[in-house]
């Protein structure tokens, strides 16, 4: 992922920049004398790049403390707010989590935006290392006529909405059309076609939010078209199988060639609701209605591909298609934010610039998961990421290009939070919320019903 030109430096050869002496971390540091044997370091997120750097940290050094910092007051980032809620099998990891913040060498402390609140050099200054882990925040823009027009939705903002993310909790999106369009097919491309599609009864003993259950019963969408602009060999799905890229053709071509039989022919011809892939398909304008107030329908582009292998792409053929819709929801990529003006931040690629996970010309600072590779691969890939730069941050340490003696760590940070009048959410914090959203799921049937509300969230906890 890094271009060669990328180099790091180990600490000894920096100058680092001091705080201000009435915050000087050395005199601050005089009360820390104990700590010199302990590393303090520092994780920025606490979805699964987070959870997992942090994990491999305390599991190999048997003294490191490890402080999870969250911008929102509860943690495990897109495990809570992206898997989709009629797949709980795969939000069993936060339990893994759990154990990793409930060790007396992890602390957990939401509702701090690094960045907003602590800039990244103040975190350097108080740890000995400093991770990145806060993953993409934003989704790639269609960067076409009519994307603001009223029914025009990010996929990441309707994945957020129905998963209960408090910046998205007033979404409202209208389901009363009777056709969407999904432009991109990668996995949240199926999640949000089956969510749109799925029976709401089926749905109603999971952890979608009460919101989207509701507009979901009132919803009119009867049928979603998957729009990509490659082929079936380039989709960006994902299944569970061994050799999943071939099962999967074997899937598609037998879908696409067989004939049903007759019980599976009449059981999609009584089908309510259906749903199919586009291919070489690529948006040009969503279209307005007459009155110019909504979305009507998108133009696409009929692409052919050109190249071989990974150089493949598709290119316009000179033909277009119209396609009328009431709901357009875009979901060609999500994509990382630079967090801090001291981080170097590649744009193009929408990364952390890194080699192995050590970000360049920082000493001291690390990435990983999406931030340093990209918004790409499952859980798993971003477990073994994580685990990689865990392993390459414990190398410096033990080759000592990390800085000796003590840090203060939290005590230095949380000090300054209250300063600024930032009031940190602590694990335990998080339980009592948790046991709050299960307490009120249990009246109708659900696992747990989620917390919307940031300021009832600090009410709930006395603050």
């Amino acid at each position: 992922m890094a271009p060669r030109c990328w180099r790091w430096r180990p600490w000894s050869s920096w100058t680092r920049t001091r705080l201000p002496p009435s915050r000087s971390i050395q005199n601050f540091g005089q009360h820390f004398s104990t700590q010199e044997q302990t590393p303090q370091i520092c994780v920025v997120g606490s979805g699964p790049a987070g959870f997992y750097t942090a994990q491999h940290l305390l599991k190999h050094h048997s003294r490191a403390h490890v402080d999870i910092y969250e911008k929102q007051l509860v943690p495990f980032g897109l495990v809570r707010f992206g898997v989709a809620p009629d797949h709980p099998e795969v939000k069993n990891v936060i339990n893994t989590f759990t154990q990793t913040a409930r060790s007396d060498r992890c602390a957990f402390y939401g509702n701090v935006e690094v960045g907003r609140d602590v800039t990244v050099q103040e975190l350097r200054d108080a740890y000995h290392a400093v991770v990145l882990s806060y993953g993409a925040e934003d989704h790639q823009a269609l960067d076409i006529p009519g994307e603001e027009l009223p029914g025009v939705f990010s996929a990441r903002a309707f994945v957020g909405w129905y998963n209960g993310l408090p910046e998205n909790r007033e979404l409202a999106p209208d389901l009363s059309c009777d056709t969407a369009v999904i432009l991109g097919q990668g996995n949240v491309a199926l999640d949000v076609a089956r969510i749109l599609l799925t029976p709401p009864d089926h749905l109603e003993k999971t952890d979608i939010t009460e919101a989207a259950l509701g507009a979901l019963r009132q919803s009119r969408v009867k049928t979603v078209w998957i729009v990509g602009r490659r082929g079936p060999l380039q989709v960006a799905f994902t299944i569970k199988a061994a050799r999943p890229r071939k099962r999967l053709m074997e899937l598609l071509l037998r879908t696409a060639t067989e004939k049903p039989g007759v019980e599976e022919a009449a059981r999609r011809a009584s089908a309510s609701r259906a749903w199919g892939l586009r291919f070489f398909r690529s948006p040009q304008q969503v279209l307005p209605s007459p009155d110019g107030r909504r979305v009507a329908g998108i133009r696409l582009a009929v692409t052919r591909l050109e190249g071989i292998g990974e150089a493949t792409r598709a290119v316009p053929t000179g033909d277009v298609e119209d396609l009328p819709c009431g709901l357009v929801l875009s979901s060609i990529g999500y994509k990382s934010r630079p967090i801090d003006p001291s981080v170097p931040f590649d744009p193009k690629l929408g990364v952390v610039p890194n080699m192995e996970g050590r970000v360049v010309d920082v000493p001291g600072l690390y990435c990983s998961g999406w931030v340093k590779r990209g918004p790409t691969g499952v859980i798993t890939t971003t477990m073994t990421d994580s685990f990689l730069t865990g392993q390459i941050l414990l190398q410096d340490l033990k080759a000592g290009h990390l800085p000796s003696g003590p840090r203060p760590g939290s005590a230095f940070i949380k000090a300054l939070l209250d300063s600024r009048g930032v009031w940190p959410v602590s694990f335990s914090d998080w339980e009592k919320l948790d046991a709050e959203e299960v307490s009120r799921g249990q009246a109708s049937g659900k696992p747990r019903e989620k917390l919307l509300d940031p300021q009832e969230m600090l009410r709930l906890l006395g603050h």
